[in-house]
């Protein structure tokens, strides 16, 4: 009686042991809710699963997984290449608009720039590049440039009054000292590639990929398969954004003693 109304009280923190038992009973909860209701045009958990392990077996699923995945990391690696070189340089007034430019893109929508892009690019591979590039940027940009305006002065002064110059400054307290919370950024935004990713991939099916598997089970209405290709998506991403996690405390250890310490 006590857990119950622990877990419908405001402000309440409850072990991690109850927290745990929580989500298993409302995942439950949801499935059952999902398996009852379904029927019909939606398939039902226990058809999806069927699909999920057809769709594992078949002969092109790891070429389309592995094509996905690069892209992705690919993607992902120049995207915060050039991010990282626009907010550091956002500190320099004479970049500082520029980077302002890129933040306000994020209300650019790709779909008219599509055609764009495709002069631009020379192949099916580096129009997808391109667009995930594209539609990522922004969103680093105004990460990395929450992360760096929340710097407290104090730590300038103290630069300061070390003797240290402006660059010095710069490469201490925006670029070193500000590591782990750009990891962090890079996580998050992880999941707005692993996202835009099977939206790519359409525009260009030359070379396979989970979204190429999406359009084509969409394309004949095999929703068994639809929602099966959909899981696999959600599982990768959920996995990823553990992994990512793990290797942030293990590059920066300290970031587990501010956890544990708030």
């Amino acid at each position: 009686m006590h857990f119950i109304k622990s877990i419908f009280e405001p402000l309440r923190i409850i072990s991690r042991r109850n927290m745990l038992f929580l989500m298993i009973a409302e995942a439950v909860l949801a499935l059952v809710a999902w398996q009852l209701s379904g029927g019909g045009l939606i398939p039902t958990p226990v058809k999806v699963l069927q699909s999920l392990g057809a769709i594992v077996t078949e002969r092109d699923f790891i070429d389309n997984l592995f094509s996905s995945l690069s892209l992705t990391i690919k993607g992902m690696a120049i995207s915060i290449i050039i991010a990282l070189v626009i907010s550091y340089l956002s500190m320099i007034p004479f970049f500082h608009p520029i980077s302002r430019f890129v933040v306000k893109c994020r209300y650019l929508t790709l779909t008219g720039l599509i055609f764009l892009f495709t002069l631009w690019t020379q192949n099916g591979h580096q129009l997808k590049i391109s667009l995930l590039i594209f539609g990522i940027v922004p969103f680093f940009v105004t990460s990395l440039l929450a992360v760096f305006e929340n710097i407290s002065v104090q730590e300038f002064e103290l630069c300061t009054t070390l003797r240290m110059n402006s660059w010095k400054t710069w490469l201490e307290v925006v670029i070193r000292g500000r590591l782990d919370q750009v990891f962090e950024v890079m996580r998050q935004n992880f999941a707005i590639a692993w996202l835009m990713i099977t939206s790519v991939e359409g525009l260009s099916m030359s070379e396979g990929g989970l979204g190429v598997m999406l359009i084509k089970a969409n394309k004949y209405v095999q929703l068994e398969k639809v929602f099966g290709t959909l899981v696999i998506i959600f599982i990768l991403g959920v996995l990823f954004d553990y992994i990512l996690g793990k290797m942030r405390h293990w590059l920066f250890p300290y970031t587990q003693l501010q956890i544990r310490h708030s």
